[in-house]
């Protein structure tokens, strides 16, 4: 059964972390979210007590999971107001660029940029043809699309990558109602920057901890730009721990 509603997004990654927060953020002031990721155990944790939420299974790297999920989601709620394309890897952390492995490279590149660009190709179809037209999409960036940490070359390239996507279909997307924004994140407290209060490599060579902010204030920013009407657009914004060293990091 089909839901008619106006406020519909798709979550990708949404099993855990900020993911998960943006979802749950959505479900609690109104919106139907289509969850995705590769665990079906954790989409149905972010899903629990929300019946307005679909949980797919689904690996972005994949176009044919790509395509199974839009569809799914198209048959439940006709139609589709946001994209956040939120699913990524780190990868190997602290190997160094002539020690990594390419097929380590290749998972990278293949989840943060090939996923987010089959997931972003997918709702800019739908955005397009659906009546009325047009739609958000909100990349999740980092502040790796702005400076690196040591030896996350693979990560750090692919954020980087994601700003000129962000772009490009910010400018394709202008005929057609569709606003394409990006959301760069430093330090939110999730179980993947656990690590961060313990310790992490500097560019000095030293390892220092580094402060957190609440996951939940990212949720928050996510909603108020995908609250946006779509004659204003959030093009980049940048959320962060205050005294993370990001300004003048390096």
């Amino acid at each position: 059964m089909k839901i008619t509603q106006t406020k519909i997004a798709i979550v990708t990654g949404a099993g855990s972390g900020i993911g998960r927060a943006v979802s749950q953020e959505l479900l609690g002031t109104g919106w139907s979210v289509a969850l995705t990721g590769r665990r079906a155990e954790k989409l149905a944790e972010t899903a629990a007590g929300h019946p307005e939420a679909l949980v797919v299974r689904a690996d972005v790297s994949r176009p044919e999971d790509v395509a199974a999920l839009f569809a799914a989601a198209h048959d439940r709620f006709g139609r589709l107001d946001l994209l956040f394309n939120n699913a990524g890897t780190f990868g190997p952390g602290g190997v160094p660029v002539e020690e990594l492995d390419y097929s380590a490279w290749r998972h990278v590149v293949d989840t943060n940029l090939n996923g987010a660009f089959l997931c972003a190709q997918a709702a800019y179809r739908q955005m397009k043809e659906q009546d009325p037209q047009g739609g958000r999409i909100i990349n999740n960036g980092s502040i790796s699309a702005h400076a690196p940490r040591p030896h996350s070359v693979a990560y750090t390239a692919t954020k980087h990558a994601l700003t000129g996507l962000t772009k490009s279909l910010s400018l394709d997307g202008r005929p057609y109602g569709i606003a394409v924004g990006q959301i760069d994140i430093g330090n939110a407290a999730t179980d993947m920057t656990e690590r961060m209060q313990r310790g992490v490599p500097q560019a000095n060579g030293q390892l220092a901890a580094e402060p957190v902010m609440d996951v939940a204030d990212v949720a928050r920013t996510v909603r108020h730009m995908a609250e946006l009407p779509l004659e204003a657009n959030v093009q980049f914004a940048t959320v962060l721990a205050t005294a993370m060293p990001y300004v003048g990091r390096g």
